[in-house]
């Protein structure tokens, strides 16, 4: 697929992943019967997925955003910088982190660590697509979607500086 000067080639199909999302809401729905979850979505990236598991979900469930910076194009920049907090109480709530992608590692790092230090009863982390190859983690993913090869990858969200997020699927950006 040729995408505004890009070449694109599918990696995850828009039937697959919402077939994989209506699975993860089933395993959320299951584990927090009883409870009213916050769901806290990683913007930009995570807004497209967490708006489908919301909707699947069979329980009630509150939901916040935060916002960081760690990529400039394609490339980490190595650093996390915080440009939306949360602005809901989390201490003693059950909180389920929604992550779009986990990468290098080092903003789902950022964010756990700093959700913790805030006291909640519990935290999951939920990550539609993971880099096992390259993520740097010393501690375990709750719930991933898929895990995939180290490939730069847009739609469904994930973006290319900004761009392509609408596109439906999962596509690698082929290189020149």
């Amino acid at each position: 697929m040729h995408f505004h000067g890009y070449e694109l080639s599918p990696v995850i199909s828009d039937e697959d992943i919402q077939k994989r999302v209506n699975e993860i809401a089933i395993n959320l729905s299951k584990k927090f019967k009883d409870e009213v979850p916050i769901l806290i979505g990683i913007l930009n990236g995570s807004f497209i997925f967490m708006a489908d598991l919301i909707r699947a979900l069979d329980i009630d469930c509150e939901m916040d955003f935060i916002k960081l910076a760690s990529y400039k194009g394609s490339h980490s920049t190595g650093t996390v910088r915080l440009l939306k907090d949360i602005s809901a109480e989390i201490t003693g709530r059950h909180v389920v982190i929604v992550e779009d992608i986990i990468d290098s590692g080092l903003t789902i790092k950022f964010i756990k660590d700093r959700l913790q230090d805030a006291a909640p009863a519990s935290l999951m982390i939920v990550t539609l697509l993971l880099k096992p190859d390259v993520a740097n983690l010393d501690f375990p993913i709750d719930i991933v979607g898929f895990e995939i090869a180290p490939d730069f990858v847009v739609g469904y969200g994930l973006d290319y500086d900004q761009k392509m997020r609408h596109l439906p699927a999962i596509y690698r950006i082929e290189k020149d």
